[in-house]
């Protein structure tokens, strides 16, 4: 299993961005994928989690109404569109997936639900 994030930068407050995760070896149609987000000196945070269908999903509280997560199967990629950004959303994003598992639209909300991991990507938000 392989996870290749890409798409970070640095954008003014208010502005979007969006992420995408390039996966391999596990891309099984109710297969979990997560986004979590890890700022310095802070845990890591969920943020969304889709299956490949891109059927369900569950959000974090905090970017509900902002970040929108989709799938593209065909170029087994997970896309993670995120729209008026704040310096608090200023993190390492990451996608992450596990293997054997069918993912409902609830759980999967903590990094230890994961196993295979990306190597992230930088965000940042000027205000």
């Amino acid at each position: 299993v392989q996870l290749v994030e890409s798409g970070g930068g640095l954008v003014q407050a208010g502005g979007s961005l969006s992420l995408s995760c390039d996966a391999s070896g596990c891309t099984i149609s109710g297969s979990p994928i997560g986004w979590f987000r890890h700022a310095p000196g802070k845990e890591r945070e969920f943020v969304v989690a889709v299956d490949w269908s891109g059927r369900r999903t569950g959000y974090g509280d905090s970017v509900k109404g902002r970040f929108t997560v989709s799938t593209d199967n065909a170029k087994n990629t997970v896309y993670l569109q995120m729209n008026s950004l704040q310096p608090e959303d200023t993190s390492v994003y990451y996608c992450a997936t596990t293997k054997g598992a069918l993912y409902s639209g609830t759980s999967y909300y903590t990094p230890g639900d994961y196993d295979y991991w990306g190597q992230g990507t930088q965000v940042t938000v000027s205000s």
